[in-house]
């Protein structure tokens, strides 16, 4: 009976551990709900980008997305999502280097209205597969997200741990170069 009690308590932990680190779990305040994205920084055109202003862009459709946590577990699929390339954005605002080796050392920060932050480089962006699948979608199922993902959300679909990189509620994009 100790074994089972034991058992018990790892998955407990283990859920316990998802639901503090994964934003998944948090109950949605209606003030935290995005209906525009702003991309600023090392770009040449800044600019703020309502959800009819992504749908302007070529569409992306992601069918099924398995949620890991970063601790691991399997928190559900998301299903019929629609967005566009988190790289397509950054093409219309057009990265901004002195030199071409200075796009190398930028990173992209996809920022959230409760303040959850992630971190893209240059290079998996614009120089790997992975940049395919980093989508910044607004509809689920045909319909509008609702608040509890904010009306606009980011998710890396490649990463072995989606979670991590699942961005509710986006509000920001900033570019900005990290070394000189």
């Amino acid at each position: 009976m100790s074994r089972l009690n034991d058992s018990l308590f790892a998955v407990a932990l283990l859920s316990a551990s998802c639901a503090i680190a994964a934003p998944d779990h948090a109950p949605a305040p209606l003030s935290y709900a995005s209906d525009a994205v702003a991309i600023t920084g090392a770009v040449e055109h800044p600019r703020t980008l309502t959800i009819a202003d992504l749908e302007q862009l070529p569409p992306q459709n992601i069918s099924e997305v398995t949620m890991i946590c970063d601790s691991g577990v399997n928190l559900g699929k998301k299903a019929n999502l629609r967005g566009v390339l988190l790289r397509d954005i950054l093409n219309q605002a057009q990265l901004k280097a002195v030199t071409p080796r200075d796009f190398r050392k930028m990173a992209i920060i996809a920022k959230a209205t409760d303040n959850y932050q992630v971190v893209f480089s240059w290079g998996e962006l614009f120089n790997s597969a992975v940049g395919d699948q980093i989508i910044v979608y607004f509809r689920q199922d045909g319909q509008p997200l609702g608040v509890e993902e904010g009306q606009i959300a980011l998710i890396s679909t490649t990463d072995l741990r989606t979670g991590p990189r699942h961005v509710r509620w986006l509000n920001a994009i900033e570019v900005r170069q990290i070394v000189q």
